[in-house]
């Protein structure tokens, strides 16, 4: 049968409104109040960061013992509340932690994110998925991660880097889910050396791994064609590890290179994985996660249940100097505006205390922290009650978290992935914090 013109515009009119109606539909089923083209009329908030640094404290911080701190306790007595005093930071009426004592004067670049909400509460594996891939797990669907959607929606900012590298132990949660390889990740535990795929055995010469993809090169040019994904993406592979191991991009885990005043300035282990992120985010990487949780100083964590918040502080000291490093360091070298600085965990901590002194999980109020980026930045952000133990005003559901993270790096926040052919939305219909761009 053959069409006219007039007919072939009608078909592709129903086929635009069969996908908006498909659209549409997935919405209601995932219970959004209002329809979707109800969102086309506020408009699209796009920030102007290029990069983004996400450090995730394994474990649950607590925070009510760091970002939002309440009246103090007594796990003696099991008075509820917090475990430390606050102090002052540079933004008036905003509180930290003691403990935080370099990052308090910072604060006009920071916001912490104090009423971040989920369902999620006692266990620990389901929380990290949900604060990586920003939904709860749902049939036989793998999610990507916050960091392979980045990746899969901005690529790399420079041809000789890769998109994302987590510094610290693989996990399905950090990864691509259904979007492929493509948007998988490099990965280190070892700051003094780059990924170990990528390193050339000893022996390997320059020409002896030149001669060996010349061979490759022709059992490539000889194999027989193929649109089978699976061998598309294995050769896709192959040609970005030959051309990450070279040592353009490999100089960025020298971390030696720099000043030693300014490796001190950042600290032990925890420290050096900052410093790396920001050589990497030199090297033009998009999307870096730094793991806090490889080898805790205080065996525990941020799992402090029981004896484990003895040394809290220790960790909380750890990341106030890290962090607090990082932001001075991206800022003296132009670099802040560019690069957004993310702080997650599982969940938090409630305000009372166990029968030997520790703390259980929450996940109905607890912090994230952004800073830099290009946001304005609030010094905090929503408002949680008397303990710390529920939103007040202005809460914040993770996939409102994503959203605005993926708007400040230029990600549409409100387009659709696909799961073949399943449509589904980017940050399960999250709604960026406008004030953060205004």
């Amino acid at each position: 049968m053959e069409f006219d013109q007039s007919s072939r515009v009608r078909m592709d009119s129903l086929n635009l409104n069969r996908r908006q109606f498909l659209g549409s539909a997935t919405a209601a089923a995932g219970g959004l109040a209002l329809p979707a083209f109800a969102e086309s009329e506020e408009a699209l908030i796009q920030g102007k960061a290029e990069h983004v640094i996400s450090i995730w404290l394994g474990g649950g911080m607590g925070q009510i013992d760091t970002f939002d701190p309440k009246r103090k306790g007594d796990p003696k007595t099991r008075k509820p509340g917090s475990y430390y005093d606050s102090i002052e930071t540079a933004v008036r009426g905003v509180q930290l932690s003691e403990h935080f004592a370099n990052l308090a004067p910072l604060m006009e670049h920071v916001t912490a994110v104090r009423t971040v909400n989920h369902t999620v509460i006692d266990e620990h594996a389901a929380a990290t998925n949900r604060m990586h891939t920003g939904r709860p797990i749902s049939g036989t669907a793998i999610y990507p991660s916050i960091g392979s959607i980045i990746s899969h929606e901005r690529g790399a900012a420079n041809e000789s880097a890769p998109p994302y590298v987590l510094i610290g132990y693989p996990n399905v949660t950090r990864g691509p889910g259904f979007l492929g390889p493509k948007a998988g990740y490099l990965y280190t535990t070892d700051t003094s050396q780059g990924p170990a795929g990528l390193s050339r055995p000893h022996g390997i010469t320059p020409g002896r791994q030149s001669r060996r993809e010349q061979f490759l090169s022709v059992l490539q040019q000889n194999a027989v064609p193929t649109d089978e994904s699976r061998l598309l993406n294995y050769d896709a592979a192959i040609e970005e590890s030959l051309r990450l191991s070279g040592p353009e991009f490999n100089r960025a885990f020298e971390v030696g290179e720099e000043p030693s005043d300014l490796r001190n300035l950042y600290g032990g282990e925890f420290g050096q994985r900052c410093l790396l992120s920001r050589r990497l985010v030199e090297r033009g990487v998009r999307f870096i996660e730094v793991a806090h949780n490889l080898n805790f100083m205080n065996g525990a964590g941020w799992d402090v249940h029981h004896e484990g918040i003895l040394d809290q502080h220790e960790l909380i000291r750890e990341l106030d100097t890290a962090v607090s490093a990082l932001i001075t360091d991206l800022k003296a070298k132009h670099l802040l505006e560019k690069t957004l600085i993310v702080i997650t965990t599982e969940f938090g901590r409630p305000a009372e205390f166990d029968a030997r002194g520790g703390r259980a999980h929450q996940g109905k109020a607890f912090s994230c922290v952004l800073a830099g980026g290009g946001l304005s930045h609030k010094g905090a952000f929503g408002v949680t009650d008397e303990l710390s133990k529920n939103p007040v005003s202005d809460p914040v559901g993770v996939p409102d978290f994503f959203a605005t993270i993926c708007a400040a790096v230029g990600v549409n926040y409100r387009k659709n992935l696909y799961d073949g052919d399943r449509p589904v939305p980017i940050t399960d219909r999250g709604k960026p914090i406008g004030s953060l761009f205004t």
